[in-house]
């Protein structure tokens, strides 16, 4: 049986058929790679996170909010709304990610220096 076609039924079998993480299993963040961006607006750095040594999800912001930094997710713009093109479905992975993603661009902020800070 071709993947395609076991992906397929998976989907057709209706809501009781997921893939999901084993109980107990932890899906590491084994790497963060961030670029400061040096550009008015809200957008701070953007980048790449990967997830288990063998999954790597592009676009990954670091956006200032109104009450603080905080990590957001690549999107697409479908009409007049954003949508999130991947994100974690457990809270326990979206803080890992949060906190290493944010971890990472402190880091980089005092490397560069207080001029690219701001």
């Amino acid at each position: 049986m071709r993947l395609g076609h076991v992906a397929s039924s998976l989907i057709t079998e209706g809501s009781e058929s997921r893939l999901s993480v084993p109980e107990g299993m932890v899906i590491p963040v084994t790497q963060v790679r961030l670029n400061l961006l040096d550009v008015p607006g809200p957008t701070k750095a953007i980048g790449s996170v990967t997830l288990g040594g063998s999954f790597i999800v592009h676009g990954v912001r670091v956006v200032q909010g109104p009450t603080g930094e905080f990590v957001g997710m690549p999107q697409r713009k479908d009409g007049d709304q954003y949508r999130d093109l991947a994100h974690p479905l457990t809270g326990d992975l979206r803080a890992r990610i949060n906190s290493a993603v944010l971890e990472e661009y402190q880091k980089l902020r005092e490397r560069e220096g207080p001029e690219r800070s701001r």
